[in-house]
C-alpha cells in the first residue's frame, strides 16, 4: 500500500514539474536552471584584443551575477563562437549560435564589416542582441527591433574630436581610415561634423583591414601637413600609421575613436604613444567616483583579470543591460517580451545612463577623450 501511495506521489510530482520543464524548454537557451548568451566576436588575427577584452567583461559580470544565484534563478552561461573580423565567416558564426547551440540571446558583438553580416541572420532569426562594439550609423538605421545599441555613435566620437581640434586652433583636419564600413563611417562623421562648422576634410589615407600597408597613406597625409589626423582603424594598423607619420616628421596630434581598443593601441606604440589621443564611449575605468566603474573593477579583481580595460568595461556594461532587461522581463521568458520589456528600459546603472524607446535603440550618447601618457597609461 505504501508502495503504491508513493507512485502515485511521484507521478503527481513529475506531472506537475513537466509543463515547467516543456515551457522552459520551448524558449531556445531558457532551461529551469540557465539561460544560455552568445558571443560572436573576434577572438583570433590583428584585432583579437578587442574581442578577447569585450568576452572578459561580460564574463566578470555574469560570474557576479551568478555568484549571486543568477537571474530568477537561472545561471547566465556564456558561448563564444570566433569570427575573426572576417565578414565572410560573420554568418556562419551567428547561425551556429542561434540554430547549433540555441541561445537565447546575444551580447557584445565586435565590428563594423562583420556586424553588417550578422545582422540579417540575427534580425531573420528574431534573435536579441544587446551591445555591439561599435558604433556605425549603417548599423543603426533603420532601427531594427532586435538591437539594442549601449555606447554612442561614430558620429558622436568624431564630432566631440573635431570640437577639439578646433577648440584648441586646428583647421586641417586629414583623416585616415580603414577601407571598409567601419573607415567609412568614421570618415563620414568627420565631415559631417567639418561640414556644420563650414570646413572641409584637409586629405585622406586608407588601409585594408587586417594589413598594415600604411606607407601610401602616410606618405600623403603628411605632404598635407595637417594639424590633425583622425583615425579609424584597428590598432595594428593605427600604431604602423603613427610611426611612419613619426618616421616622416609629421607635427600633427593623432585622434583615435574608441573601436581602436585604448589598451592595445597603447602597447602596440609603446613609448611611441605619448600625447596620442582617443576618445571613449564608456567611463573612465581607472576612476573611483562612478559607481558602476567602482563595480567592474570589483568584478575584474575577482575574475582575475590582470588589469582593467575600457574594451572590458565596455562589455561589463553590456552584460549589465541584458541582465537589466532578463530581471524585468521576469521568470516567464521568451524573446519577444524581452525586447518590449528592453523597449520601456530607462535605466542608470550606476552613474551610466542607459534608455530606449520603441523608436529609438541608441541607448547612450556619453563620449569623453583621452590621450596616451608616458609608461602607457591614460589621462582624461
Amino acid at each position: 500500500m505504501l508502495a503504491i501511495s508513493r507512485k502515485f506521489v511521484w507521478i503527481a510530482a513529475l506531472g506537475a514539474l513537466l509543463p515547467a520543464l516543456a515551457c522552459a524548454q520551448s524558449v531556445p537557451g531558457v532551461f529551469p536552471d540557465k539561460i544560455l548568451i552568445g558571443q560572436a566576436a573576434v577572438f583570433s588575427g590583428p584585432a583579437a584584443q578587442l574581442g578577447i577584452q569585450v568576452r572578459n567583461g561580460v564574463k566578470a559580470y555574469f560570474d557576479s551575477v551568478n555568484e549571486k544565484g543568477g537571474v530568477h534563478g537561472r545561471k547566465l552561461e556564456l558561448v563564444t563562437e570566433d569570427d575573426r573580423y572576417d565578414p565572410t565567416v560573420a554568418p556562419q558564426a551567428s547561425k551556429k549560435l542561434i540554430d547549433e547551440h540555441k541561445v537565447f540571446a546575444l551580447v557584445g558583438y565586435v565590428g563594423t564589416p562583420t556586424g553588417a553580416q550578422h545582422l540579417p541572420v540575427v534580425t531573420q532569426a528574431k534573435v536579441p542582441l544587446v551591445g555591439m562594439f561599435t558604433g556605425a550609423e549603417a548599423l543603426r538605421v533603420p532601427m531594427n527591433r532586435y538591437v539594442f545599441h549601449v555606447r554612442a555613435s561614430y558620429y558622436d566620437e568624431t564630432e566631440k574630436i573635431v570640437e577639439q581640434v578646433v577648440s584648441t586652433g586646428g583647421r586641417k583636419i586629414a583623416v585616415f581610415y580603414q577601407n571598409d564600413g567601419y573607415g567609412e563611417a568614421g570618415r563620414k562623421g568627420t565631415e559631417i561634423a567639418l561640414e556644420k562648422r563650414k570646413m572641409k576634410i584637409h586629405s585622406l589615407g586608407t588601409v585594408e583591414r587586417n594589413t598594415v600597408a600604411v606607407e601610401a597613406a602616410a606618405k600623403a597625409i603628411n605632404d598635407s601637413q595637417p594639424d590633425a589626423v583622425v583615425m579609424i582603424s584597428a590598432y595594428t594598423s593605427i600604431a604602423a600609421f603613427v610611426r611612419q607619420m613619426q618616421k616622416l616628421g609629421s607635427g600633427a596630434t593623432f585622434y583615435n575613436v574608441s573601436f581602436v581598443g585604448s589598451k592595445a593601441l597603447s602597447d602596440a606604440l609603446g613609448k611611441d604613444g605619448v600625447g596620442v589621443a582617443i576618445s571613449q564611449v564608456v567611463p573612465f575605468p581607472w576612476g573611483t567616483a562612478v559607481p558602476v566603474v567602482k563595480e567592474y573593477q570589483a568584478a575584474a579583481k575577482k575574475a582575475g583579470l590582470k588589469e582593467v580595460d575600457f574594451g572590458a568595461l565596455e562589455g561589463f556594461l553590456s552584460a549589465k543591460v541584458l541582465v537589466e532587461g532578463l530581471k524585468r522581463t521576469g521568470k516567464d521568458l521568451n524573446r519577444e517580451k524581452f525586447v518590449d520589456t528592453m523597449e520601456k528600459m530607462d535605466v542608470d546603472l550606476g552613474g551610466f545612463h542607459v534608455a530606449y524607446s520603441p523608436k529609438n535603440h541608441a541607448g547612450s550618447k556619453f563620449v569623453d577623450l583621452t590621450i596616451i601618457a608616458r609608461d602607457g597609461k591614460f589621462l582624461r
